[in-house]
C-alpha cells in the first residue's frame, strides 16, 4: 500500500502514525445570514429598535483570526448618550415597577430565546472576538443562558430577599474585547433583575455580539428602553458614564481605565463597581497531581489566548517539583494546537488586535533581553490572522516586568518556592488580587492557603470556573463589586430610605485642598473665654485635676507628633477642652498600628469579637451619666436627649455584637461538583471620618461594624465634638480590646481623611463630611482602587435603625471571597 496519495491530504496510514488531528471547521453560514440580512452595516439598539444617525463615522470590525471585515458599526456622540439615557430613564419608571413575579418572566423568556440561538450566538462571538469555537460554544454562552436563568429567580425573589433595597435607576454598563457576551451578560441580569434599566456600551473590537443580544432581547419580548447598547471609542463610554442621569457605573477592563472612571464619576453620586485586571497565581505544592496541574495550566493561562483577566499567568512551584513540573508542561505544549477560531480542533485561537499582538512580543522580548528563558514549542502558525504561540518564561524574579505587570496574552512566567510561607508570601506580592488557584491533594493545606491569598476567587485543583451562583470580583487593584450570585445583587440597589444624591461639589482643587495644618492659631492663655474647671469639695471649689486628651493609636495615649492643640468649644461658647491637633505622621503612625493589630484580629474566633463588643457596651453603660454630662455640655442638647444617645450606642454595640459571628459566608449552589464556598472577609485597615451630627452614636454607629467583622479601624471622630470618642479610650481599655484595633486621631476632619484616602495601606474609606471631601475622596481613591463609602454632604438619621445600622454597613465592611472545592474520589464528576 502506498505511503501518501498524490493529494495534500495524509493518507490512512500517516493519520494513525501520527495520530495529528485534522480539520473540523464549525460552519459560519448562520453568522453570515445574520450579517447579510444587516446588510453588514449596524447602529446603536435603542428603545427596541435599530437607530442610525446621519453624520456618524464608522468602525470596521474584523475576523482576528482572518482579517476579514465583518461589519461596521457607528461611533456614537453625546446626542447618542442622551438619546440613550432619556430612552432608558423613560422605562424605568414602568420597568421599575413592575411585580417581581412579571421581570422574572422576561428574564426567562430571553434564556429561553438565547438558547434557541445558541449556534448563532457562538459563531459570532468567535468570529468578533477570535477564540475557539469550542470556547465560544462550550463555555461563554452557556454561562449566558445560565446568569439569565439564574437571575429570572433573583428577580422573582426581590421583594423578599432584597426588601429593604431598591433599583438604582440607569446602569451605564461597560465591558471588555475578551469575552463580549459572558461579561455583558454578568452586568445587565442583575441590574434588570432588580429593575433597573441599562445602557451598554461594548468594546470598540467586539461589537457584534451585543448588538445580537439586544435584538433577541427585542424578540423575547423586552419593553423597549430596558437594554439599550449604544456603541462608540473609549472617549464615548466616558461621556456615557459621567451623563448625570446615569445612576450607576458597572464597569470591567483595564485597572488604568478603571482609575480613570474613578476620577471621572467622583462626587457625582453615582455607585460604581470596577472588576479590572489580575496577575493570578498559579500555586502548585509538591502535594499536587502534576499531571492534572499540568491540565490546569493550559485552563489557567491559554485559555482564550491568555485574554482573561483571572488568567493563571504566575505560576509558583514547589522547589521539589519545579524541574519536573517544568518538562512536562513543556511536552504539553508542544501538542496545543494554534489555529482558525472556527476550528473545533484547536486549542489556541487568535488574539484581538494587532496592537495586541505587538504589546504581548514587547514583554517577551524584554524578558528574554533581561536574560530569562523563554519557551516556545515549534509549530505551524496559520498564515493569516493575528496569532501567537503558548509561552513559558522561566529564570526571572519578582522584579521582573512580565512577573509584575499583565502581559494580557498567551505568557506563562514560572518562579519556585521552598515553603507554604514563602508560596503565601509570593502570591500575595502583586498589587493586584482577583484570583488565584492552589493545587494539592492535601485539603488542609489548600484551605489555610486559599483563606491566606488575598483575592476574591481561589479554586482548589482547578481554574477559571465561573458560575451565576458565585459572585466574581477583586481586591486591591483589581477593583471592587462583584459580578454574579446574591453578593452580585448588591452593586444594583440602595438602601429603601435612600434617594439618589445629587451633589454639586463644584471644582476641587485637589494638589491644595485640606493641606493646611496648624494655620489657625488656639487661644492665648489669659483670654476671657477660657474657663477654669473646679470640683466642689465640703465647702469650697479647688481645681479639677486637669485633663490632656491625647492621641490614641497601639492601645495607648500619644502626643500628636506635631505638638499642636486645637481648642473644643462648649454650647455655651466657653473653651472646655483642648485636644490635639494631629498630622500626616500621626495618619502614618495610626496606620502602622492598625496594621500590626489586624491580622490577629481578623483570625480571632468571631465569638471572642463577640465578648469584646458586648463588653463595651457594659462599660459605656457604667459611665451612662458621666458621657450624657458631657454630650449634653457639648451639644447643647438636653440630658435627657443625651441619656437617649448613650442608650441608642449601647443598644448599637449590642446590635454589632450579635453579627460578630453571624456573617461570616454561606456554601454557594453552583454547578460544581464539590463546594462553593463564600467567605465574607474583612476589607482591612479602614479609615473613617465621623460626622458631627451625633457624635456618640455616630462613631460607635462606625467603628463597631467595621471591628465586628475583622477590620482595624483608624478614626477621625466629629471635628466639632471629638469629646466622646476619646472618652472611648477607657472603654477600650477596660473591654480587652486588643491595642491598634481601633485607633483614634483627632484634628481638621478632611486634613486627616486626606492623608489616609491617599495612604497606600489603607483598604477603603468610610467618609461622612462635605460635598467637596466626598469628591475628593473618590477621586484620590483610584490611586490604589481603595473602596469608599461616602455622604455627598448629606446627613443621616444616626437614632434611626434604617439609617444608622443594618446590611448597608455589614456590605462595606466586608468583601467577598469564593472558595472552589471540587469532589470525585466515589463518585465520577
Amino acid at each position: 500500500m502506498a505511503a501518501s496519495t498524490g493529494s495534500d491530504k495524509p493518507s490512512v496510514r500517516e493519520i494513525f502514525t501520527s495520530m495529528q488531528y485534522g480539520p473540523a471547521p464549525e460552519a459560519a453560514n448562520v453568522a453570515q445570514a445574520w450579517l447579510d440580512a444587516h446588510e453588514r452595516s449596524f447602529g446603536h439598539f435603542i428603545g427596541g429598535k435599530w437607530v442610525k444617525p446621519d453624520g456618524r463615522q464608522t468602525y470596521a470590525t474584523k475576523n482576528p483570526a482572518t482579517g476579514e471585515v465583518l461589519a461596521t458599526t457607528i461611533q456614537g456622540n453625546e446626542e447618542d448618550v442622551e438619546l440613550a439615557v432619556s430612552t432608558a430613564q423613560k422605562a424605568f419608571e414602568s420597568w421599575s415597577r413592575l411585580p417581581c413575579h412579571v421581570r422574572a418572566r422576561y428574564l426567562y423568556s430571553i434564556a429561553r430565546t438565547v438558547q434557541k440561538h445558541q449556534r448563532l450566538l457562538s459563531v459570532l462571538e468567535s468570529m468578533d472576538n477570535g477564540k475557539p469555537i469550542r470556547e465560544s460554544r462550550d463555555c461563554d454562552v452557556p454561562l449566558v443562558v445560565r446568569h439569565f436563568y439564574h437571575h429570572a429567580g433573583w428577580a422573582q425573589l426581590r421583594d423578599t430577599e432584597m426588601k429593604n433595597w431598591k433599583p438604582l435607576g440607569v446602569v451605564a454598563a461597560i465591558v471588555p474585547w475578551n469575552f463580549p457576551l459572558m461579561l455583558l451578560t454578568w452586568k445587565i441580569c442583575p441590574a434588570l433583575a432588580m429593575g433597573n434599566t441599562v445602557v451598554l456600551k461594548p468594546a470598540t473590537y467586539t461589537r457584534l455580539t451585543a448588538l445580537l443580544l439586544a435584538e433577541i432581547c427585542a424578540e423575547a419580548g423586552l419593553p423597549p428602553g430596558v437594554f439599550n447598547v449604544v456603541t462608540g471609542n473609549g472617549a464615548f463610554g466616558e461621556k456615557l458614564a459621567v451623563h448625570p442621569d446615569v445612576d450607576k457605573v458597572a464597569f470591567t477592563g483595564s485597572t488604568e481605565v478603571g482609575r480613570i472612571l474613578r476620577k471621572a464619576t467622583a462626587g457625582t453620586g453615582k455607585k460604581l463597581s470596577l472588576e479590572l485586571g489580575g496577575k493570578s497565581p498559579f500555586v502548585v505544592f509538591d502535594t499536587a497531581d502534576l499531571d492534572s496541574a499540568v491540565e490546569g495550566i493550559v485552563d489557567a493561562i491559554w485559555f482564550n489566548q491568555g485574554q482573561v483577566c483571572s488568567a493563571g499567568s504566575r505560576l509558583l512551584m514547589q522547589e521539589s517539583i519545579a524541574e519536573d513540573l517544568i518538562r512536562r508542561l513543556k511536552q504539553r505544549m508542544s501538542h496545543l494546537r494554534v489555529g482558525d477560531s472556527l476550528d473545533k480542533c484547536i486549542d489556541v485561537g487568535a488574539l484581538v488586535d494587532e496592537s495586541q499582538k505587538k504589546t504581548i512580543s514587547e514583554f517577551v522580548e524584554e524578558a528574554r533581553s533581561e536574560g530569562a528563558e523563554v519557551f516556545q514549542a515549534p509549530g505551524p502558525l496559520p498564515k493569516k490572522g493575528l496569532y501567537y504561540l503558548p509561552t513559558l518564561i522561566t529564570g526571572v524574579n519578582t522584579t521582573s516586568r512580565c512577573v509584575r505587570e499583565e502581559i494580557f496574552g498567551p505568557v506563562l512566567v514560572a518562579m519556585s518556592f521552598r515553603t507554604a510561607k514563602e508560596a503565601i508570601s509570593l502570591a500575595n506580592n502583586t498589587p493586584y488580587g482577583l484570583a488565584a488557584s492552589v493545587w494539592t491533594e492535601n485539603l488542609p493545606l489548600a484551605l489555610e492557603v486559599a483563606l491566606s491569598i488575598k483575592a476574591g476567587t481561589v479554586w482548589v485543583n482547578g481554574h477559571n470556573m465561573f458560575d451565576a451562583a458565585a459572585g466574581f470580583g477583586g481586591y486591591k487593584e483589581s477593583g471592587f463589586g462583584r459580578d454574579g450570585g446574591k453578593e452580585g445583587l448588591y452593586e444594583y440597589v440602595r438602601p429603601s430610605w435612600e434617594s439618589r444624591p445629587k451633589p454639586n461639589p463644584g471644582d476641587v482643587n485637589y494638589k491644595t485642598f485640606a493641606v493646611t495644618y496648624g494655620a489657625d492659631v488656639p487661644p492665648i492663655p489669659g483670654q476671657k473665654d477660657i474657663s477654669a474647671s473646679v470640683i466642689q469639695v465640703h465647702d469650697s471649689q479647688i481645681p479639677s485635676v486637669d485633663r490632656t486628651y491625647k492621641l490614641y493609636y497601639g492601645g495607648a495615649q500619644k502626643r500628636p507628633d506635631g505638638m499642636y492643640s486645637r481648642p473644643i468649644f462648649g454650647s455655651d461658647g466657653n473653651i472646655i477642652a483642648y485636644v490635639a491637633d494631629s498630622s500626616r505622621k500621626d495618619v502614618r503612625n495610626a496606620v502602622e498600628a492598625a496594621h500590626k493589630a489586624a491580622p490577629g484580629w481578623g483570625k480571632r474566633a468571631a465569638h471572642n469579637r463577640a465578648q469584646i463588643v458586648y463588653y463595651m457596651a457594659e462599660n459605656l453603660e457604667l459611665r451612662r451619666e458621666e458621657v450624657a454630662q458631657r454630650l449634653s455640655s457639648l451639644t447643647g442638647q438636653s440630658k435627657d436627649k443625651a441619656l437617649q444617645e448613650v442608650d441608642l450606642s449601647v443598644q448599637r454595640l449590642f446590635y454589632w455584637g450579635a453579627y460578630c459571628d453571624k456573617y461570616g459566608g454561606t456554601v454557594q449552589e453552583t454547578l460544581l461538583y464539590g463546594a462553593t464556598v463564600l467567605i465574607r472577609e474583612p476589607v482591612g485597615v479602614v479609615g473613617i471620618a465621623c460626622p458631627d451630627e451625633n457624635p456618640l452614636l455616630s462613631f460607635v454607629s462606625l467603628f463597631a461594624p467595621a471591628i465586628v467583622r475583622g477590620n482595624a479601624v483608624v478614626v477621625v471622630p466629629s471635628e466639632k465634638f471629638p469629646l466622646p470618642a476619646l472618652d472611648f479610650y477607657q472603654v477600650f481599655d477596660t473591654s480587652d480590646l486588643p491595642g491598634g484595633v481601633v485607633n483614634i486621631l483627632t484634628g481638621g476632619r478632611d486634613h486627616l481623611s486626606k492623608y489616609l484616602v491617599e495612604h497606600q495601606d489603607i483598604q477603603a474609606m468610610w467618609y461622612f463630611g462635605s460635598e467637596e471631601g466626598s469628591k475628593f475622596m473618590e477621586w484620590s481613591s483610584a490611586e490604589n482602587c481603595k473602596r469608599t463609602w461616602v455622604n455627598y454632604g448629606l446627613t443621616r438619621d444616626w437614632e434611626n435603625p434604617q439609617e444608622g445600622e443594618g446590611e448597608e454597613f455589614l456590605y462595606h465592611a466586608t468583601q467577598c471571597k469564593n472558595i472552589w472545592i471540587p469532589m470525585g474520589e466515589i463518585f465520577a464528576n
